[in-house]
């Protein structure tokens, strides 16, 4: 797997590259937005690690250009700003996840395996889980071969157990995801709804599992 870091800090820069060569990754580092480009236009990356504040410009200027050349390689951007909007925005411009500076090296490695764990996944038409097929492209499913009328929500919900097996998300990973309505983050019931309105439509109770005072996951 191919990682470049985008980051003027080169305290942190250096850390990044040593931790995620420690795990196996093949890394490229650059400390400007133009060596950042260059890298991206003679390289195929499966994730790029993103600043918000670079010397010559703004990640989120590099972030938008990428999206609408239609370049979908995931970016986990991350910055010291901490203010919802800020997350948001950055969200809205196409970045596949967010993470608050200063973070720890476990958050950052469990956040790149699941972002490229999708990204696997999600390159794959169908999947097969159990009794489901899910298609991706469609946004349609099969139970035993038949189909599975779902909402949106609904199927944004099994798309994202799906593409975290064996990892449990708790109630408000769940939310964040179906919501970008921040403040109302915390009614972990909305979230319960929906698992169980899913569960029935599914009629496959015992694929999503309840993970006990934490929340929820498809085990494989």
């Amino acid at each position: 797997m191919y990682i470049l870091i985008i980051d003027d800090n080169e305290e942190l820069l250096y850390a990044l590259e040593h931790l995620l060569k420690g795990t196996n990754y093949h890394v490229d580092v650059a400390k400007t937005l133009q060596e950042g480009e260059l890298s991206i236009s003679q390289k195929k990356y499966d994730l790029i690690l993103l600043d918000w504040m670079l010397p010559d410009g703004s990640g989120i200027d590099l972030l938008s250009r990428m999206r609408r050349e239609n370049v979908r390689t995931p970016i986990l951007f991350f910055s010291s700003k901490k203010e919802v909007e800020d997350k948001v925005e950055a969200l809205d411009c196409g970045a596949d996840d967010y993470l608050e500076k200063p973070f720890s090296n476990i958050e950052l490695l469990a956040r790149i395996r699941a972002l490229l764990r999708r990204e696997s996944v999600q390159k794959q038409t169908q999947l097969q889980i159990g009794e489901l097929t899910i298609d991706f492209s469609s946004r349609s499913v099969l139970a035993l071969n038949e189909p599975v009328k779902l909402s949106s929500k609904e199927f944004e919900l099994l798309e994202l157990l799906v593409l975290n097996a064996n990892t449990v998300l708790t109630r408000y990973q769940i939310s964040e995801h179906l919501s970008r309505d921040f403040d109302h983050l915390t009614a972990s019931n909305i979230v319960d709804a929906h698992i169980k309105n899913l569960r029935k439509k599914l009629n496959a109770d015992d694929l999503i599992q309840t993970v006990r005072g934490v929340g929820y996951m498809i085990a494989k």
